[in-house]
């Protein structure tokens, strides 16, 4: 049974409804994952970066302790060397970034990229919600960005589903057919997550912007950053051949479409996961049915 029922004049909009009903689909998806991990709640588990931030203890200094953790306080008052102990942090923070960019509005099967994208980070918000973890969001449209900082509960995810639809609504309605560059958008994404905390972006990475990379990269060492790369179906399986284009600006031209376009997305999974990133493909013509299941590999 298709929880959302896509006909091909809602393929171009958000139901707010319709992701609403994605909650008992996201509450179920499994959590395939890898290595040493930590039990922290969110829906994300992750694997374990150093010691917590929360202080757990302050005791007398032992051998093997490291030094750095020397508590000052008390040891100017004992004129003994005390040291901190810690835990790890008792929640996780999941930050969604939806790609509502003009170049996003597109699509040649069910929906729109756009999207795709937000019914992606619906499902993976519903998940980590059931586990507890604190969600946030930043939409980025043809020409700002709206957000709101990570929270727990249903209640905050209708919040973020409310403004998912608001921000498509208004990214379709727009006359701008310039894309903002995404590496302002992640630099924006890093001020409303803590370090270690988790960012998804849903995007088909068009137009990343000159300092991308660089960011990509210091955004990694930061957090856990991972992307679902939203493909249309044109782009999985292009017909060969001459095709005419216009640009944003105006430019037109003609591009040869051959076999080599099809692994696009593959190559820009490779190039973010060269940077310390994870990358998955969505299809953005797969049911919400077919979505969950593609995004339980997000957590590998």
């Amino acid at each position: 049974m298709n929880v959302v029922a896509l006909t091909p004049s809602t393929g171009a909009t958000l139901d707010f409804d319709a992701l609403m009903r994605l909650q008992h689909l996201g509450r179920t998806m499994a959590s395939r994952t890898r290595g040493p991990l930590t039990s922290l709640p969110g829906g994300f588990v992750h694997r374990k970066r150093g010691r917590g931030l929360e202080v757990n203890d302050i005791r007398p200094w032992q051998h093997g302790d490291d030094i750095r953790h020397i508590d000052r306080n008390a040891t100017a008052r004992t004129s003994v060397p005390h040291v901190r102990t810690f835990r790890d942090e008792r929640d996780r923070s999941l930050l969604l970034v939806a790609d509502f960019r003009p170049s996003m509005l597109f699509g040649t099967r069910r929906a729109f990229r756009s999207v795709a994208a937000a019914e992606a980070l619906a499902l993976i918000g519903w998940h980590a919600s059931a586990e507890g973890g604190r969600i946030g969001l930043i939409a980025a449209g043809p020409t700002e960005t709206a957000s709101t900082a990570p929270r727990r509960g249903v209640r905050q995810m209708a919040t973020v589903l409310g403004m998912l639809t608001r921000s498509h609504a208004d990214a379709v309605e727009s006359r701008s057919r310039a894309d903002l560059p995404l590496a302002s958008v992640l630099e924006t994404a890093a001020r409303l997550v803590a370090s270690g905390g988790c960012i998804v972006v849903a995007t088909a990475l068009d137009e990343p912007g000159d300092d991308f990379d660089a960011v990509v990269h210091w955004l990694a060492r930061r957090n856990d950053l991972r992307f679902a790369i939203i493909r249309d179906a044109f782009e999985r399986e292009p017909p060969e051949g001459l095709y005419p284009f216009v640009t944003a600006a105006g430019r037109k031209g003609t591009i040869r479409i051959g076999r080599d376009h099809r692994a696009a997305a593959d190559r820009r999974c490779a190039h973010l996961r060269s940077f310390g990133a994870s990358a998955i493909i969505v299809d953005s013509d797969a049911a919400p049915e077919a979505l969950a299941s593609t995004l339980e590999a997000i957590h590998v």
